[in-house]
């Protein structure tokens, strides 16, 4: 697995890493989803708990005792509280994933990210006007 950094990659080749890249921003969004749903979690077992108190302040007891029991710092997974499950999907899946496809970047296309993304840029951009420059040096040019 070595790469001639000095050739620029086939389409094909571009279009299986631009497949690559959409996979990693995909995996980065569920991600993004599976720290939201721990925050979201956690934020609903303290609401819960201030919703026990205050049933117990009400005069409700036997419903604040039973939603403390039941369900306060309960395990949202066998023997899981969210952190756990973030911390199992980043060591198991999304430290796995991060490592192979830069290494497949690495090799292909000598690291660089969005071959694809940067080819379509060129094939689809008016040179030339305002706004369509190349890149940032090429701003006010």
């Amino acid at each position: 697995m070595s790469s001639d950094l000095e050739v620029e990659p086939d389409g094909a080749t571009v279009e299986a890493l631009g497949e690559l890249s959409k996979a990693r921003e995909t995996v980065e969004r569920a991600r993004g989803h599976l720290y939201a749903f721990h925050q979201l979690i956690g934020t609903a077992d303290f609401t819960l708990g201030d919703a026990a108190d205050h049933l117990a302040e009400a005069g409700h007891r036997a419903w604040a005792e039973e939603l403390q029991r039941e369900l306060v710092g309960r395990n949202v997974l066998p023997g899981r509280w969210t952190y756990q499950v973030v911390e199992e999907f980043d060591d198991l899946y999304y430290e796995a994933f991060r490592r192979l496809e830069q290494r497949v970047r690495d090799d292909l296309a000598g690291g660089r990210r969005h071959l694809y993304e940067a080819r379509l840029k060129e094939q689809r951009r008016s040179k030339g006007r305002p706004g369509h420059e190349a890149t940032p040096d090429e701003v006010g040019s």
